[in-house]
């Protein structure tokens, strides 16, 4: 697992570098896009799939807002030609092709690590019973509370708990705020 684990923070990384030295912001948002969702399936390999679910929606939503901000901002980027003349003669663009083959690559390897990440999860209906075992015996006695969802939800893991309704809420505020700046403009 710290092979995988070490090869995802690899491909985060220069992700990451590529992100900031990118000469077009088309390619700096994909690059932000695969960090992203690299630290998604990090999530799942660490077998927590309620932030990798987090993570996948509010890197969906970010996504979304800044190439929708990129399409309607400016075009230049978006006009690059895929051949160039040189001498009358056409040759291919390879900073295009090279940007489609790391875009293929890396979404090959997502694609890779997330089959094996989901299939070291445990089938549909099978319990793994970890913590929950602790929850289960002391739960009511620990917490005082009568339901044991609230007890888990609220008391055990609060700040967790806490957190995710954080950044949901934060994604939607940011959405709207969005969406309605830009149905006021005259």
């Amino acid at each position: 697992m710290e092979t995988k684990l070490i090869i995802i923070l690899i491909l985060m990384i220069a992700g990451a570098i590529h992100s900031l030295h990118a000469r077009d912001l088309l390619s700096a948002i994909v690059s932000y896009g695969v960090v992203g969702y690299s630290l998604v399936v990090g999530f799942l390999l660490l077998k927590a799939p309620d932030l990798a679910i987090v993570q996948i929606v509010v890197e969906t939503i970010a996504l979304i807002i800044m190439v929708s901000v990129l399409i309607i901002s400016t075009r230049e980027d978006l006009a690059e030609k895929s051949t160039v003349k040189i001498k009358g003669q056409s040759y291919v663009n390879i900073r295009n092709l090279s940007f489609v083959f790391f875009a293929l690559v890396t979404g090959v390897m997502l694609l890779y690590f997330f089959n094996i990440v989901t299939t070291g999860l445990p089938e549909l209906g099978i319990h793994e019973t970890r913590m929950a075992t602790e929850y289960i015996a002391n739960g009511v006695e620990g917490t005082g509370s009568i339901n044991l969802v609230t007890a888990v939800v609220f008391d055990y893991r609060g700040y967790d708990t806490l957190g995710e309704a954080t950044i949901l809420f934060t994604a939607v505020m940011g959405i709207l705020a969005i969406l309605r700046l830009k149905t006021h403009k005259i």
